[in-house]
């Protein structure tokens, strides 16, 4: 049987964005959804930093640009937070580059912009 990979925190990750979204609902932009769970996890002990930059290497050199991701909680698991109709391939390939890029293992897809809370799980 395989093991899942960060699995107490992702279950600590995944309550706090069910208790954002029992909340507040569907239908905010994801800036509010942002707000709210960075005062969720402040309030149950999560340690997470919000938009963190990663610089992009392409032959040895950096690029110009960067990519900033929604949050790292944990210092291990990046997290994506999307206002969408359904989690759709170009969400999880965008969280595999991230994980890619800033060579972290696990990513989490988290969608409040359903009647229900939709996440996914991205492994790298």
């Amino acid at each position: 049987m395989t093991e899942i990979l960060f699995k107490e925190e992702s279950y600590k990750i995944i309550g706090a964005c069910f208790e954002v979204h029992k909340i507040l609902g569907h239908g905010f932009k994801e800036v509010i959804y942002k707000d709210a769970l960075e005062m969720e996890f402040n309030k149950i002990g999560v340690p997470f930093q919000r938009e963190k930059s990663y610089s992009i290497i392409y032959k040895e050199q950096k690029l110009k640009h960067y990519f900033v991701a929604d949050f790292i909680v944990y210092d291990t698991i990046i997290l994506e937070i999307k206002i969408g109709n359904y989690i759709g391939d170009p969400y999880i390939k965008q969280t595999l580059n991230y994980l890619k890029a800033s060579g972290l293992r696990l990513g989490m897809v988290i969608n409040f912009g359903k009647p229900s809370l939709d996440y996914q799980r991205v492994v790298f």
